[in-house]
């Protein structure tokens, strides 16, 4: 079997969650899905199971962030491009998420973050991984060895 991972999230609205994921991209599997939860695909690797409270309490003892006020984890996520990018961070705004700080665009690098309706925080980034060299060498420029 190939190797997975499936990220359990704790959601206050399983419905209304399984909109939002469904609105940047993600495809449900109704197998693995009913009020309680809804199994969420990303790729055939990753996929993101969105737990209403209640259900996802019986998997841990420990009390559930409130993510809207602490961050628990960042979850990067590659994109192709950055129109791909921008694509993802204005579907998720467009369906009630929120970009978290300023673009990112470091030249080789760019990223949009934004928050789902939970206060989750994904990064989609991409990265031009030709231009990466160069980029580490013009950071490297007059440094003191």
């Amino acid at each position: 079997m190939a190797k997975m991972i499936f990220m359990n999230l704790p959601v206050a609205d399983v419905a209304k969650a399984t909109a939002f994921y469904e609105a940047i991209g993600f495809e449900k599997n109704p197998q693995f899905s009913n009020e309680q939860a809804s199994c969420m695909v990303w790729s055939d690797a990753i996929h993101v199971m969105l737990l209403d409270h209640g259900f996802y309490r019986t998997f841990t003892t420990k009390e559930i962030a409130d993510t809207h006020k602490t961050s628990a984890a960042l979850i990067a996520v590659s994109r192709d491009s950055r129109a791909e990018v921008d694509a993802i961070t204005d579907a998720a705004i467009a369906a009630g998420g929120r970009q978290t700080r300023a673009t990112e665009d470091g030249g080789f690098m760019y990223a949009r973050p934004f928050e789902d309706l939970d206060g989750h925080i994904f990064e989609p980034i991409y990265m031009d991984m030709a231009a990466f060299p160069a980029a580490m060498n013009d950071q490297h420029e007059g440094v003191a060895a």
